[in-house]
């Protein structure tokens, strides 16, 4: 593991920290030197994150909850807390999409989408203040999406969700600036993870769509994992001192358009 230092002494929690963004976020952050937690519901899938930051001289614990569930994240928190003195930082990550317009989305699957990506980054960041606070200076960073900034057709439920997290993640910078916790969230557009294969399903179909979603975007490619952590670091460390409040596209150019 190549270590610059960035994020030396800085504890961190990372949620949804078992694959995609979160996995990727939890393997920079160690890098830099920084302690992490991911949370997550499935303990497997988290060991073996904490395993790969092990076998890299990192240092990381697994720590299993809903985020939707405001019992298990107070549990969570309390748990972290016995381990790391304080949070320097906070990385909202978890989430969940559904396809469909209002008229074909469920309640059930709105409710769900909007606990996940919205409620979620609430109870989490609601939890975990004390923490912030004890570090006397944090950072919190919201993993939002470009469909937050600009909608796209039949992602009702997950643009309003993700629009959400960008107006909390001004509201939470405003709210807490005195206190030296700094609120910022990135916007990615399409990222190759495990719920991009998810929505896309497989099969000519779903090839098609990816390359028409590829042709909407200047760069021509899809978005890594990587390249959203190394934004979460930057956000993390002391470079960015004097940011909060903002809300950053990593859309591969979609929204220059």
């Amino acid at each position: 593991m190549q270590r610059s230092g960035r994020l030396t002494g800085k504890y961190t929690l990372i949620t949804g920290g078992s694959s995609g963004i979160g996995r990727a976020c939890a393997l920079a952050f160690a890098a830099e030197g920084a302690q992490v937690a991911v949370l997550g519901r499935r303990r497997d899938s988290l060991q073996r994150v904490v395993e790969e930051i092990a076998a890299q001289q990192g240092s990381a614990m697994a720590v299993v909850a809903d985020v939707t569930d405001a019992a298990a994240v107070r549990h969570a928190l309390e748990a972290i807390a016995e381990r790391f003195p304080a949070l320097h930082v906070l990385v909202n990550n978890a989430g969940t999409s559904y396809v469909g317009t209002i008229e074909e989305t469920p309640e059930k699957d709105w409710e769900r989408v909007l606990a996940v990506n919205l409620t979620g980054a609430y109870l989490v960041t609601r939890s975990a203040l004390p923490l912030l606070r004890r570090a006397g200076g944090a950072a919190v960073i919201n993993i939002a999406s470009v469909y937050g900034l600009v909608a796209r057709p039949r992602r009702a439920a997950y643009a309003a969700a993700k629009g959400g997290l960008v107006q909390l993640t001004r509201a939470m910078a405003l709210d807490h600036a005195a206190e030296r916790i700094r609120v910022n969230c990135i916007c990615p557009a399409l990222v190759e993870t495990e719920m991009l294969k998810r929505v896309l399903g497989t099969g000519p179909e779903a090839e098609r769509e990816l390359a028409d979603r590829i042709a909407e975007l200047p760069l021509e490619r899809v978005g890594r994992p990587e390249d959203v952590a190394s934004l979460a670091v930057y956000l993390a460390s002391d470079e960015s001192s004097w940011m909060t409040g903002a809300a950053i596209a990593l859309d591969g150019g979609l929204t220059a358009k």
